[in-house]
């Protein structure tokens, strides 16, 4: 039996729906940053401590061989035996399929990539695979144009490393996948004047991951995420769940955890993402202050609100404001009902507005 996804929208102001979860916004609170070069992280601290050690991540299930993801026509024989799926007759761009073999609920973020099959894709939006699961549908953009030839049957993680939010943007917000390949191509060319000893490498492939696997990019992003590496052990002193994300002086971003335990576990990927961000961004002197950065999660409620729901599972929440977005996970499974994660972008999709997506700036 399928579950089915049930949505609701609504469009009148609406407190936040992390308040019913447990994790209202005014428990929040923002460290001032950690900066380096055009690069400032605000830790935020608060919020309600989640047991979160159930889940299993993707990196996990993919490497313990628990979890399986594959091109939709090309399911058959990587499930366990019992468990019935017709798949379609061949792949598609924004679709793959999964299946969770393990006994533990399987976290997925918006933004993870995985590589392989007949295009490397990234997952666009956050959601919870129960465990022992029939074979789901994964919403996925495409993030290496150009290439419909299976490279592998089965897909990999890109192990330490996410889509930057420049990236992560596209596909969450818009969900367009024109958009996704034109900030794919822009954060590749960026990418390329930051590390120009790479540039022949990278323009020689569409494939946004292998462009950031390119030895002299890794070395660039590995050079900023370093100069974060004492950062996590300040994390967990102060219990911190989050950072609020500051390129050239402007708010861009934020994630947010229901436990330090959960944030830790993603803390390399998400500092590479952020790292590989502020390459691709003109530098600049100003850095945001603090009263910036804690009135960006203070603003966590909007003027219009989308929720999907997996009953028994998980609801997933997108919320408008003025210039913003904000997505949330929330676990319904047994004994649960919190907000797992949840990312606010700046973000406006009104041509006529001054808050423009995040993209390159020159």
């Amino acid at each position: 039996m399928h579950r089915t996804l049930f949505a609701q929208i609504a469009f009148v102001s609406l407190a936040s729906v992390f308040a019913s979860a447990g994790n209202p916004a005014h428990e929040y609170k923002v460290l001032p940053p950690i900066t380096r070069g055009n690069l400032s992280l605000f830790p935020i601290v608060g919020g309600t401590e989640a047991n979160t050690s159930a889940f299993l991540t993707l990196d996990e299930g993919l490497r313990l061989g628990a979890v399986v993801v594959t091109e939709a026509g090309a399911l058959q024989g990587l499930v366990r035996p019992g468990v019935h799926f017709r798949p379609a007759s061949g792949g598609e761009v924004n679709r793959l399929v999964l299946v969770n073999n393990s006994s533990r609920p399987l976290l997925l973020l918006a933004g993870e990539i995985v590589t392989g099959g007949k295009q490397d894709r990234v997952i666009g939006v956050d959601r919870i695979v129960p465990p022992k699961s029939e074979p789901i549908d994964l919403s996925v953009f495409c993030v290496e144009p150009g290439r419909w030839v299976a490279s592998s049957e089965r897909f990999a993680s890109m192990g330490s490393a996410m889509a930057q939010p420049s990236v992560r943007m596209p596909a969450m917000a818009a969900r367009d996948q024109a958009q996704v390949w034109n900030n794919v191509a822009e954060a590749r060319a960026d990418m390329m004047a930051a590390a120009p000893p790479a540039a022949v490498a990278i323009g020689g492939t569409t494939s946004y991951a292998k462009a950031m696997q390119n030895p002299e990019v890794e070395h660039k992003v590995a050079s900023v995420a370093a100069d974060y590496s004492g950062l996590l052990g300040e994390l967990r002193k102060t219990g911190a769940k989050g950072v609020v994300v500051s390129i050239n002086g402007q708010i861009t971003w934020a994630d947010i955890f229901a436990s330090t335990d959960l944030l830790e576990k993603y803390w390399q990927k998400l500092i590479r993402s952020y790292a590989a961000e502020s390459l691709t961004r003109t530098h600049g002197g100003a850095h945001a202050d603090l009263q910036a950065a804690q009135n960006f999660v203070d603003r966590l409620n909007g003027n219009r609100e989308v929720s999907e729901t997996e009953p028994g599972v998980f609801r997933r929440t997108e919320i408008t404001g003025d210039g913003y977005k904000v997505f949330a996970l929330t676990s319904l499974m047994p004994k649960e009902g919190y907000t797992v994660h949840m990312a606010k972008m700046a973000y406006n999709d009104d041509p006529s507005s001054k808050v423009v997506p995040l993209r390159r700036v020159r």
